[in-house]
C-alpha cells in the first residue's frame, strides 16, 4: 500500500524531479516507510511506501528482468502467489517476494489484459522503456481495480500529464489550476460526494473503477483515452441450477472464506473492525478461525443509542479475539474536528467516522484492518432496496399527471414535507413526484442529500450543466448497464457504481491512509462480487428478511441477537454534537463562506439550511455537508492554499 504519482511529457528532468518531490511529500502519510522514484526525459514516476508484504524487498519502482518496464503500485494483489507460480512456469525470473513484481511480469505476459488476471485492490502505472533505463520512454499504462477500492486521479496541463493517488498531490505539483467545478459542486450537494469521474476541480479527473488506458510520453496531453475492462456485462449470469452441485449459500460461504483467507496475507499485524453487525462479525469469525486471537476493535460513544460496544464485546469474547475499545466523546471530537476535516482529500458528508476508527486501529498497533464494506451493496442491507421500489411506483403514477400541475404542486408539497415527521424522506418523495425525469433511475432519488429543487436554490439558480456533466453520464451509463438486471440486482449494481465508490470507498481510503493504515474489504473480492451479482435477486431476498442469502450462507457464525437486531450503521452522534459541543464551530463556518465557493453557492441559502436544522426541519447531514465543503475549499483552493503548500514542501536536491 502506498501513494503513487507521475509527470509525463516534460523534458526538463530537474523541474520534473522538483515537482515529483512535492507530490510525493504531499503523500507522506500514505507511505511513511520509504519512497522511490525514477526520472527521465518525458517521464517521471514516484511513490511513498507503506510496507505490508516483503518488507525489505518491495521497494518501488520495480523493474522487469530486462529493465524495460517499471511499475509504481498502490494496493494489494491477493492472488499474487498463484500468479507468480504461473509466471515462473513461463520463464519469468523474480527478484523479490512482493505482489508488485507480479504485476510487472503479468503486464509483460498479457499486456493491458493483465488487469483481468488480478484479484485485489489496485491503482498502478507501468512505464515502458524499450531501450532500457537510459533509453527513451514510450508510454505509461494506468489502471484501476474493478470496484474502485483504490483511487487514481489525473490532469493534463501545459502539454504535460500528471497522475497521483490523491487530488492534493496533484495540487502540490503547482501545475494544476485550482478552479472549482460548478457541475461537481452540484453532484456533491445532491449526493454528499462528488460523482465519478469528476473531482471538485475542473482540471482533475478520476480514472473510473474498472478502467485502464495509455498515455504517450511524446504527446501526453491528449493521448489518454481510458476504456472499460470490467462491468456488470462481464459477470456470468443465468447459470442453470443443474450445472451447479452446490446451493448459492454454500458457494457464497466457500468463496467468502477464501476471500478472508487471502485478505489476511501480510507480513505485519492484521486486525478487524468489529461492530455489532453481520458483516464485521462474519469477517471476525472466519478470521479468528484462521488466526486465533486476532485483534478486533470498536469505537464506542457515551451516547448509548449510538454505541455498539456491548454486543461487539460479547461477540469478541465468543470468538476469542484480542479486543480493544476506544471511547470517542463530543469534547474529543470538538478538539480534533479540524484535524479530521483537514484529512479529506475530497469533501464528503461522511468519512469522519472512518477517520476515528482508523485512528483506533493504529492505536491498537495495527497496520492492516479488515472492514465489512460492500456487504450491504451485494446482499441488500440498505433501505434503498425497498425505497427504490416505492419511488418507482410513485414515478409511474406521476406520469398520469400533467407536468405543469406537478410543478405547481412542488411548493406546497415541499412545505408539507418540512412539517412532516420525516422531512428529508418526504422531500425525496416529493422531488421524484414533481421531477420524475431528474435522474436516469428511481434509485438515485433515494440517495439524494439535498433534493434537486433545494440544489437549485443553493446554487443561486446558476446553470451547472447537470444534464451533460460527466458525473451524470456515469450514472446514466450505470443505469443502462442495469437495465438487463432484475430489480434487486439493478439496485445492487447502482449502489456499487455510485454510493459505494463515490463515498464509502473514497472516504475509507483517504481517512485510513491519513493514519498510515491499510483497510482491506473481503466482501469486494472480485470472485465473490461476481458470484453474488450473478445470482438472481430472488436468491438474495427470502421472506422479506434482510440479507437473507448472507444469513443462510454464514448463519452459524452469528448469534441470534445479531441476526434479529435492527439494521444499524456506524454513525457518530452528529445531531447531538451539532446542537451541543460543535454548534459554535459549525455555525461560524457556515457564516463565513469562502469567496470561491460563494461565487457558486448562495450564502443566504446555506444559512437557511442551518436554521432549518436547529428548528428540526432537516437532519444534521445537510448543514454538516456544507460545513465540510466550505472547509475543503478554504483549505485547498483559497488564495493562500498554493503558497502554503510551497512553503511546507522541501526542495528537491537531486534528480533521482
Amino acid at each position: 500500500m502506498c501513494g503513487i504519482c507521475g509527470i509525463i511529457g516534460s523534458e526538463n528532468q530537474e523541474e520534473s524531479a522538483l515537482r515529483l518531490r512535492r507530490m510525493m511529500d504531499a503523500m507522506t502519510h500514505r507511505g511513511p516507510d520509504g519512497e522511490g522514484a525514477f526520472v527521465a526525459s518525458r517521464a517521471a514516476i514516484g511513490m511513498r511506501r507503506l510496507s505490508i508484504i516483503d518488507l525489505p524487498g518491495g521497494n518501488q519502482p520495480i523493474w522487469n528482468e530486462a529493465e524495460t518496464l517499471a511499475i509504481v503500485f498502490n494496493g494489494e494483489i491477493y492472488n499474487y502467489r498463484d500468479l507468480r507460480l504461473l509466471l515462473e512456469s513461463r520463464g519469468h525470473v523474480f527478484r523479490t517476494q512482493s505482489d508488485t513484481e507480479v504485476i510487472v511480469h503479468a503486464y509483460e505476459t498479457w499486456g493491458e489484459d493483465c488487469v483481468r488476471e488480478l484479484r485485489g485492490m489496485f491503482a498502478f502505472a507501468v512505464l515502458e522503456m524499450p531501450g532500457g533505463k537510459t533509453g527513451r520512454p514510450r508510454r505509461v499504462f494506468l489502471a484501476r481495480d474493478r470496484l474502485g477500492i483504490k483511487p487514481l486521479y489525473y490532469a493534463s496541463h501545459g502539454g504535460n500529464f500528471y497522475f497521483a493517488s490523491e487530488v492534493r498531490a496533484l495540487l502540490a505539483s503547482d501545475c494544476v489550476p485550482r478552479r472549482l467545478s460548478p457541475a461537481a459542486v452540484s453532484s456533491y450537494l445532491l449526493f454528499g460526494a462528488v460523482g465519478e469521474p469528476m473531482t471538485l476541480l475542473e482540471s482533475i479527473e478520476s480514472l473510473p473503477p474498472g478502467y485502464r488506458g495509455y498515455v504517450s510520453c511524446d504527446s501526453p496531453a491528449n493521448s489518454f483515452r481510458p476504456s472499460c475492462y470490467w462491468s456488470i456485462t462481464d459477470v456470468p449470469r443465468g447459470q442453470e441450477e443443474n450445472v451447479q452441485t452446490e446451493s448459492p449459500a454454500a458457494r457464497v460461504r466457500t468463496c467468502f472464506e477464501d476471500a478472508v483467507r487471502r485478505h489476511l496475507i501480510a507480513d505485519v499485524p492484521v486486525g478487524v473492525f468489529l461492530s455489532s453487525g453481520m458483516d464485521s462479525t462474519a469477517i471476525a469469525a472466519v478470521a479468528s478461525r484462521q488466526h486465533p486471537g486476532i485483534k478486533t476493535f470498536t469505537v464506542v460513544f457515551p451516547e448509548q443509542d449510538f454505541s455498539e460496544g456491548q454486543l461487539a464485546r460479547r461477540t469478541a469474547s465468543q470468538l476469542g479475539t484480542e479486543h480493544a475499545e476506544f471511547v470517542l466523546t463530543g469534547e474529543e471530537m470538538k478538539s480534533r474536528l479540524d484535524e479530521a476535516v483537514a484529512a479529506f482529500d475530497q469533501p464528503s458528508a461522511d468519512g469522519v467516522n472512518t477517520f476515528f476508527v482508523s485512528w483506533a486501529a493504529r492505536q491498537a498497533g495495527l497496520k492492516v484492518a479488515l472492514s465489512g464494506l460492500g456487504s450491504d451493496e451485494l446482499f441488500g442491507g440498505y433501505s434503498t432496496f425497498r425505497s427504490t421500489a416505492q419511488i418507482t411506483r410513485l414515478i409511474a403514477s406521476s406520469r398520469w399527471i400533467p407536468a405543469a400541475i406537478r410543478r405547481a404542486g412542488a411548493a406546497p408539497l415541499n412545505a408539507w414535507a418540512a412539517r412532516s415527521r420525516r422531512p428529508d424522506a418526504m422531500r425525496k418523495m416529493t422531488s421524484a413526484f414533481t421531477g420524475p425525469h431528474g435522474f436516469p433511475h428511481p434509485y438515485f432519488f433515494t440517495r439524494t442529500l439535498f433534493s434537486p429543487d433545494a440544489v437549485v436554490e443553493l446554487l443561486s439558480k446558476n446553470d451547472d450543466g447537470t444534464d451533460t456533466a460527466p458525473w451524470m453520464n456515469w450514472l446514466s451509463n450505470a443505469a443502462r448497464e442495469g437495465e438487463t438486471l432484475d430489480a434487486f440486482n439493478a439496485v445492487s449494481w447502482l449502489e456499487t457504481r455510485s454510493y459505494l465508490v463515490n463515498m464509502l470507498l473514497r472516504d475509507t481510503d483517504t481517512m485510513s491512509m491519513r493514519h498510515s493504515l491499510e483497510v482491506r474489504v473481503p466482501f469486494l473480492d472480485a470472485r465473490l462480487v461476481e458470484l453474488v451479482l450473478g445470482l438472481p435477486g430472488a436468491a438474495k431476498q427470502k421472506n422479506g428478511a434482510r440479507k437473507a442469502l448472507l444469513a443462510e450462507a454464514l448463519g452459524n457464525l452469528f448469534s441470534r441477537e445479531i441476526l434479529e437486531q435492527k439494521k444499524r450503521t456506524f454513525t457518530l452522534p452528529w445531531d447531538s454534537w451539532l446542537r451541543g459541543e460543535l454548534r459554535e464551530r459549525v455555525a461560524a463556518g457556515l457564516l463565513d463562506c469562502d469567496a470561491k465557493l460563494a461565487a457558486i453557492v448562495d450564502a443566504a441559502a446555506v444559512r437557511n439550511v442551518w436554521r432549518d436544522f436547529l428548528a428540526g426541519r432537516t437532519s444534521w447531514s445537510r448543514p454538516w455537508s456544507l460545513f465540510v465543503l466550505n472547509e475543503w475549499v478554504r483549505r485547498n483552493l483559497g488564495s493562500d492554499a498554493g503558497q502554503s503548500a510551497r512553503q511546507e514542501t522541501p526542495s528537491a536536491t537531486a534528480v533521482f
